[in-house]
């Protein structure tokens, strides 16, 4: 069992797996200026292996795409914990920088490189995306 939570440590969560979670980078402007940083550290897991406690507030939204995204953030300091998709039932995209073990993440993919930070350096042997990776293609190196 892996736990986690936000920066005030009002929202705790347990996730139900053994070892750390496979993460990818997304480079993305909404990542960029969603996190205020370079990039963005998710894991995808399943749903039902998050368990969360406290004070968590939604923010939904419809992508372009008509998908909808509800967006799970700590009430008090506002710390982006997870969120859904309706286009991908069942899964959960942790932010993987919660996660109280969060020094030993070692990012599988990189996507959305096309805008990521130019200081930023990427191994080569790590996939890179220079927009989204197709689903099943980052499904299977997250996978690995």
């Amino acid at each position: 069992m892996l736990a986690g939570g936000c920066r005030c440590g009002a929202v705790r969560y347990t996730l139900a797996v053994e070892t750390l979670p496979a993460v990818y980078c997304c480079h993305c402007l909404d990542c960029q200026t969603w996190s205020a940083s370079a990039f963005t550290e998710q894991a995808p897991v399943m749903d039902g292996a998050l368990a969360v406690e406290g004070p968590i507030v939604e923010y939904s939204f419809t992508n372009p795409s008509g998908s909808l995204s509800r967006q799970f953030v700590c009430r008090t300091c506002h710390t982006r914990i997870y969120n859904v998709n309706s286009a991908r039932p069942g899964l959960a995209i942790l932010r993987a920088g919660t996660l109280d073990a969060s020094d030993g993440i070692v990012p599988r993919a990189h996507i959305w490189v096309g805008r990521k930070q130019p200081w930023i350096v990427i191994p080569e042997s790590v996939p890179q995306f220079a927009e989204s990776a197709p689903l099943g293609e980052l499904a299977a190196i997250l996978q690995d």
